[in-house]
């Protein structure tokens, strides 16, 4: 047995009095794209903050390739440093290039010279097809193509895992196909993946497990065609009989 990428166990979350995370468990195992989908206010984003530690846990464990970052020995940063995170805004900063925004963190955190720095985010900007961009501003980029450089710049830290949290829902219809391509190939490459979204083809068709949350739990988990198709609790039937 492999250890998982992410192992989350009895994991509660206050804000205040307000309880966000009910005891959730669950894992993501080297490789696996997980889906989490469900109602605004599900708790979904807040799990995805909490797993790299933007978020404070209320009590529970975490564990990312085995080690507990709840621990409060951990060393979050260097473990931070393995997961890539993409936002549904793309928190790109708009004083600086394309290129500058993709090889700052890799100077400052990793260390790297400019030089790979510089390599590294090119061969990442023609991943995500944007390699002509390099020299532009966020300003003059349409919302898909930020997302996709916010995405080259997550890969531009070399992460061992990527966290989306709803990357599409800020973008307009006809752009979201183009960062869903993007995922897919990273999918497709064996990148691990947790990935909060409203998108049911994706789910369906790059998945590996589909988790749906209301109200601070896990309602119903399995294989996303089987969930999709066939949902066993009346929560996610009635969720999914508004989405579909």
């Amino acid at each position: 047995m492999s250890t998982p990428a992410i192992q989350v166990s009895d994991l509660h979350k206050y804000f205040g009095e307000n309880e966000v995370l009910k005891g959730i468990d669950f894992h993501v195992d080297p490789g696996q794209v997980v889906c989490v989908i469900g109602p605004s206010g599900s708790g979904k984003s807040t799990l995805l903050r909490v797993v790299n530690r933007l978020e404070e846990p209320t009590s529970g464990e975490i564990f990312v390739e085995g080690e507990n970052i709840t621990d409060p020995e951990a060393e979050v940063d260097d473990i931070r440093a393995r997961i890539g995170m993409v936002f549904q805004q793309f928190n790109l900063f708009p004083h600086m290039t394309v290129l500058r925004n993709l090889t700052i963190a890799q100077e400052k955190v990793l260390g790297r010279k400019r030089p790979e720095a510089v390599e590294v985010a090119r061969a990442n900007l023609a991943k995500v097809g944007l390699s002509e961009k390099e020299s532009a501003y966020p300003a003059h980029l349409s919302g898909g193509q930020q997302q996709r450089v916010a995405i080259a710049r997550a890969l531009s830290m070399s992460p061992d895992m990527m966290l989306f949290d709803e990357p599409t829902s800020a973008l307009d219809p006809e752009l979201v196909g183009d960062v869903l391509d993007v995922m897919r190939t990273l999918a497709n490459e064996g990148m691990t993946m947790m990935v909060v979204t409203h998108e049911m083809g994706f789910a369906r068709e790059v998945g590996d497990k589909l988790v749906f949350m209301d109200g601070g739990v896990i309602v119903e988990e399995g294989v996303p065609a089987d969930v999709l198709a066939h949902p066993r609790h009346e929560r996610t039937q009635q969720f999914l009989s508004k989405v579909l």
